[in-house]
């Protein structure tokens, strides 16, 4: 899950307070015998709260606890449980069952829409086959969604996610499939890259390895290049006219959460080629303006991209600070690594912030420009059926 980065002071409720003070205790132990004892409290304390179905009480202590003192090892604790609880049988085994829910990420951009949706049989149980085959240790068993994910179509919350584990667990402890109904979900919100996520669940006996990884003629890059080679043939039928770049898939939140970092360089990558199919100019005719968007702190960086014998902004895209990223890092450098590596040789790098600004009539962000203005993308002669913003 994309943590918030700044706190949201939500009013505190009668859970709030015990949660605060035992995820501080817990940040403060001194060995890993008081850390089982901690944990067992809190984990506790998250399960009543996920069972009674409001995350309220949970979500007001970990905007307490953001960024503040000893708070801030205490914020890693407790969200770090409260995402183990509601995707996994963390402490409790089901019928001698691990279980975890995971995701497997699927960075794509299109010049058309980028598909999300339902799978069809044939395809969820090509899907099926390569992940037994390629991710999941020998003695697993495996449930499927068969719905291809959208960042606006997952779960919004800790108590929303636990429903969705619990639903998922039933299916996977019988090699199922759990059938998704989309009219209950929100309309996915067209960009040209985006993400889509594989979201499914697997059980296997209680101490035996879950992923392939895990044993040991395996490991993480091996098996990445298998699922990314076998498991992107599989699902390519599904994402015609994509290019698509298939990540590791991982338990829940870790899979989310490497997919937005991961995403970030993707887009830029996307947005070039993206441009230099849709205007016919090689990377050296483009120019890229980098900036700091801000409210009370940095909250993402801009980048404008132009021709570079003009200052109208044709292109732009987001990147977004997650987790524990702030100002104090050379974001800049990062962002301007990656746009000299695919290409782009005129880079320039804006210090002064600018507000988090959108455009009043469409809503999408304004960004640089080389006289160090906000600025509309503007594609020249662009089909107007295909989507005009890169996520």
């Amino acid at each position: 899950m994309k943590r918030t980065r700044s706190p949201r002071r939500t009013k505190q409720l009668p859970y709030t307070e015990t949660l605060i003070r035992v995820a501080e205790n817990l940040a403060q132990s001194s060995s890993r015998i008081e850390d089982a004892w901690w944990e067992t409290q809190l984990t506790t304390l998250i399960h009543q709260l996920l069972t009674e179905g409001d995350d309220t009480a949970l979500l007001a202590a970990l905007d307490h606890l953001y960024g503040v003192g000893i708070g801030g090892r205490a914020y890693d604790e407790l969200a770090d449980l409260a995402e183990s609880c509601c995707e996994s049988t963390y402490t409790k085994a089901i019928n001698g069952q691990d279980v975890v829910m995971f995701a497997a990420p699927v960075l794509a951009w299109s010049r058309y829409l980028v598909p999300s949706g339902q799978i069809s049989d044939d395809i969820l149980t090509n899907l099926r086959i390569h992940l037994q085959a390629h991710v999941l240790a020998a003695d697993t068993h495996l449930g499927l969604t068969d719905f291809l994910w959208s960042p606006d179509q997952l779960p919004t919350g800790y108590v929303d996610t636990a429903r969705l584990f619990e639903k998922l667990t039933k299916t996977a402890l019988h090699d199922k499939n759990l059938k998704i109904d989309a009219s209950t979900l929100p309309e996915t919100v067209s960009f040209l890259s985006d993400t889509r996520y594989l979201v499914g669940a697997v059980t296997v006996p209680l101490g035996q390895p879950l992923f392939r990884w895990q044993e040991s003629d395996s490991n993480r890059d091996s098996v990445t290049k298998q699922w990314a080679s076998q498991g992107g043939e599989a699902i390519r039928p599904m994402m015609p006219a994509c290019a698509i770049e298939l990540l590791l898939p991982q338990s829940y939140h870790a899979a989310i959460l490497d997919a937005d970092y991961a995403s970030r360089a993707y887009s830029l990558r996307a947005a070039l080629a993206f441009l230099q199919m849709t205007l016919n100019l090689p990377a050296a005719h483009f120019r890229a303006v980098v900036a700091p968007y801000a409210d009370h702190q940095i909250e993402e960086y801009r980048i404008g991209f132009t021709l570079r014998n003009s200052t109208d902004v044709v292109h732009g895209v987001v990147w977004p600070l997650l987790e524990n990223e702030n100002e104090m890092l050379d974001t800049p450098a990062q962002i301007d690594s990656v746009l000299r590596e695919i290409g782009i040789g005129d880079v320039m790098i804006l210090e002064h912030r600018f507000p988090m600004e959108f455009c009043d009539d469409c809503g999408a962000p304004l960004y640089p420009n080389p006289d160090g203005e906000p600025s509309h993308a503007e594609l020249p002669e662009m089909d107007d059926s295909a989507p005009r913003l890169l996520h």
